[in-house]
């Protein structure tokens, strides 16, 4: 899924390395606990391998933000293969896009599937959450009596939060079918502005770049 992830992202714009980390934990948000970003420079040279990306030298004269190393410089951008590539995996409807990573992934690029695809999808991924909703309804009626009250409330947590996402889900799924976008959610009464990708000129700590 950090392939579909990266490939997704590098469809909307060129970026550096530090870049495509920042732009992960914006784009999956909840989700973004799914992956393991020790394994992005690792999956960019298996897209370059593969073609599916290239790597740019960048300006020479540009400064290189602190700790990011040789690869500070180097922008990755996505080729024409690496465009039917993306399609490919985004147009993958099966079990894999109902559970946690592979829904979050695929939900944050909802906008290029059409309508029958993301109802495939979050149909699939209610009926997840609801086997989720109903093991842990089991649990708690099973283990009330032999769980203490910190375990219990733990049970407790994740029942409400699954009922949550089967409400949110039934929210969105009915808004598929009426034909309208999903209505945008504010913030202490504000809507949220668009996400920006980061300056890149802004310094951003970078752990693999002792590996050079």
């Amino acid at each position: 899924m950090l392939e579909l992830a990266v490939l997704g992202l590098l469809h909307e714009t060129s970026m550096h390395g530090y870049e495509l980390r920042k732009r992960l934990t914006q784009l999956l948000g909840a989700f973004r606990a799914a992956f393991s970003y020790g394994s992005l420079y690792p999956t960019l040279k298996r897209l370059k391998d593969s073609g599916y990306i290239a790597e740019d030298a960048g300006d020479p004269n540009e400064p290189v933000p602190p700790l990011t190393g040789k690869r500070g410089r180097i922008v990755y951008k996505l080729t024409a293969e690496g465009k039917e590539r993306f399609a490919d995996l985004l147009a993958q409807a099966g079990p894999e896009t109902y559970e946690d990573s592979g829904f979050g992934v695929h939900f944050a690029f909802f906008s290029r599937l059409d309508q029958a695809q993301r109802l495939r999808i979050l149909e699939g991924r209610r009926r997840r959450i609801e086997e989720r909703r109903e093991g842990l309804r089991e649990t708690l009626t099973r283990s009330v009596e032999r769980l203490d009250a910190y375990s219990l409330e733990l049970q407790r947590h994740g029942l409400d939060a699954c009922e949550r996402e089967v409400r949110w889900l039934n929210e969105l799924i009915a808004s598929e079918q009426s034909g309208r976008p999903p209505s945008v959610t504010t913030v202490g009464g504000f809507v949220p502005p668009e996400p920006q990708a980061p300056s890149v000129h802004e310094p951003s700590e970078d752990p693999d770049a002792h590996r050079e």
